[in-house]
């Protein structure tokens, strides 16, 4: 048995890896204004071909990966964003050029957080039928924070379908032996959580963006999955984090009550918590 628990940690791990180097590629074409279309080529101008449409490779493009990348610039506009607006990726708009977004770049630490992540659902929940469901939506979770953090954006086109797939696959989950949550309570809980954020983005529009009502849903469903105390903690665990993120913002470099900061990775990381506490809880 015990054998059989490290294996699946194990295996976890490396779907967690392999999915986490896929990630940058679709993080670097969906990190645009909600204004603009998807990036279709790499800062070099190569077009970004391969598997669906160019959405399925590393974050660097074939011709970039077999030569250094070239000190090509990406302007940013002059204009001065408003308050609570997100910057563009790179250095604040003021009209001059810069380097091509991070998120570009080939990187481990992606991978490595998926897998981490992933390794530790599986720690937690052990064989049970939702694990499957936390590593499918795993890989897409880091996604949205990958977007969120570099454009301040989290695209209706990953919360939406999200929220959907959840919904879909814990019920399938919920139909097999063995199953650890409640298909009925996840269900509400995104409804629930969604509509909790929905009040807060009412209340105070600048402090919180609609895209961060969008991705309650999913993760409301996913925390519910385990009790409504467990969507409580989970979403609770995202405004700490967020909280104690602003604080070291402002101790460390000043910054004042409008600086706007990506509340999804937040959300996301607090909602990763709480299912763990729920699963170990089971």
């Amino acid at each position: 048995m015990e054998y059989a628990y490290v294996t699946l940690i194990a295996a976890a791990a490396l779907w967690g890896a392999a999915a986490g180097v896929l990630v940058p590629r679709p993080a670097y074409r969906m990190s645009v204004e909600p204004e603009e279309a998807w990036r279709n080529a790499c800062p070099a101008g190569h077009p970004l071909t391969g598997p669906a449409q160019g959405w399925l490779g590393t974050a660097r493009c074939a011709s970039c990966a077999v030569s250094p990348v070239p000190a090509v610039s990406v302007p940013v506009p002059a204009a001065t964003p408003g308050p609570g607006a997100p910057e563009a990726p790179g250095e604040p708009g003021d009209g001059t050029a810069v380097r091509a977004p991070a998120v570009y770049r080939n990187s481990v630490v992606v991978p490595a957080v998926t897998a981490l992540a992933c390794a530790a659902l599986a720690a937690a929940v052990g064989s049970r039928p939702e694990l499957a469901v936390w590593l499918l939506l795993a890989p897409f979770a880091v996604l949205l924070a990958l977007v969120d953090r570099h454009v301040h954006r989290l695209p209706d086109q990953l919360t939406l379908p999200l929220a959907v797939a959840a919904a879909v696959l814990l019920g399938g989950a919920a139909l097999l032996p063995g199953a650890g949550g409640s298909w009925p309570t996840a269900l509400l809980g995104g409804p629930v959580l969604g509509a909790a954020y929905l009040v807060l983005f009412l209340v105070n529009p600048n402090g919180m963006g609609f895209g961060d009502v969008k991705l309650a849903l999913s993760l409301g469903v996913a925390l519910g999955w385990y009790g409504w105390e467990v969507l409580f903690v989970g979403a609770f665990a995202g405004f700490l984090l967020g909280a104690v993120y602003g604080l070291g913002l402002v101790v460390l470099r000043g910054a004042g009550r409008g600086t706007a900061i990506p509340f999804g990775p937040f959300m996301i990381s607090g909602a990763l918590l709480g299912l763990l506490l729920g699963a170990l809880a089971v």
